[in-house]
């Protein structure tokens, strides 16, 4: 049945055994974060049996539903009305609000388990994180009390929300707060947790940052890239996953609507580029699944023209009128697409 995504999975085996031992050459942990394809079994069974140091989601429901004695984490800040769905089913969560970490305690205190936290911290990027030495302190003095929480490390984000690449410059901060910490408080932090895939332009260097001993590893094993500056890196595939789309229509008609414009479907008014005559096929695909600019046909003749809620159309732009309906379309995917296209329950998941 189409649509559907097929899924690699000694591609995706190789690309984490791959980012597995380069992390470890650096010293380096990796958390193998599922959250993309939604902790899918397919997949999150590989990284049990290549045993990787942690696995990560964004989503508690992700997390509940992988049996493993690996570490797991959870990578989206805790919201304060899950703490108990979170004490009970991960092992390591990142925190930077006090009030949300003292609930962490309370439901620990409850089940009588205890619940590991990374401290993420704020060095630019501006998404989360507690921002400046001032602050963190008030949080020190009070997490280092809680008889439920073990304080595992400090974290940063990087390139998700400001795009702010992971230099050493700006890694130092980091390391300072890290000093900060040990110095001040006399302890010795387990994790320094350096970010995610965006880091490993830095390891391709062979750019090792002291102290720095974890990254949150993603985009990179399923799409086999670094995300700092989009590079694809050679040694890993970069085809895990492939989207196919059957053609429900095929015909012959303008590239421009006739008519006076309006609004489409979603309420904004679209604009057309003048092709020509040219042949037009609807995929059985739409909105509702994948944002269609996300898509990269490897047909390099197709020309992807717009999408309504269930329908994706697309240009055939040579004279030969190569496709037919029934005919599956292929597309590469990115880190936005694959995300959408495996949360969609209208995508039949293929593995091979």
């Amino acid at each position: 049945m189409y649509p559907r995504i097929i899924i690699d999975r000694n591609k995706y085996r190789y690309n984490i055994r791959t980012l597995t031992n380069l992390c470890h050459r650096h010293g380096i942990s990796m958390m193998a974060v599922t959250k993309v394809f939604c902790a899918d079994k397919g997949l999150t069974d590989i990284l049990k049996e290549e045993r990787v140091d942690y696995i990560a989601d964004s989503r508690v429901k992700n997390l509940e539903k992988i049996s493993t004695t690996i570490p797991k984490v959870l990578l989206r800040l805790v919201s304060i009305h899950e703490v108990e769905s979170v004490i009970n089913n991960v092992d390591i969560s990142l925190n930077s609000e006090l009030s949300v970490i003292r609930a962490l305690n309370e439901a620990g205190r409850k089940y009588n388990k205890r619940h590991g936290i990374i401290l993420m911290m704020d060095i630019g990027d501006l998404r989360e994180g507690i921002f400046y030495w001032e602050n963190l302190k008030k949080i020190m003095d009070e997490v280092l009390k809680f008889d439920y929480i073990d304080l595992k490390g400090v974290g940063t984000n990087l390139t998700c929300f400001g795009g702010i690449i992971p230099t050493k410059d700006t890694l130092s901060k980091l390391l300072d707060i890290t000093e900060k910490i040990e110095s001040t408080y006399s302890i010795a932090l387990d994790i320094v947790s350096g970010g995610n895939s965006s880091h490993l332009h830095l390891l391709h260097k062979d750019i090792h940052i002291d102290k720095i001993n974890n990254l949150r590893i993603g985009e990179a094993a399923v799409l086999g890239r670094e995300t700092a500056y989009g590079d694809r890196m050679e040694n890993l595939y970069h085809d895990v996953f492939t989207l196919e789309a059957d053609i429900i229509e095929y015909k012959l008609k303008p590239s421009l609507p006739e008519g006076d414009i309006g609004m489409d479907a979603f309420g904004k008014t679209p604009s057309f580029v003048d092709l020509g005559v040219i042949h037009r096929a609807i995929l059985a695909i739409g909105k509702q699944d994948v944002d269609f600019r996300e898509l990269i046909p490897l047909d390099k003749n197709i020309r992807l023209l717009g999408s309504s809620s269930d329908h994706v159309i697309i240009g055939i732009m040579n004279e030969a009128d190569n496709y037919k309906v029934g005919d599956v379309i292929k597309f590469h995917l990115t880190y936005g697409s694959l995300l959408s296209l495996m949360t969609s329950p209208y995508v039949e998941k293929v593995y091979v």
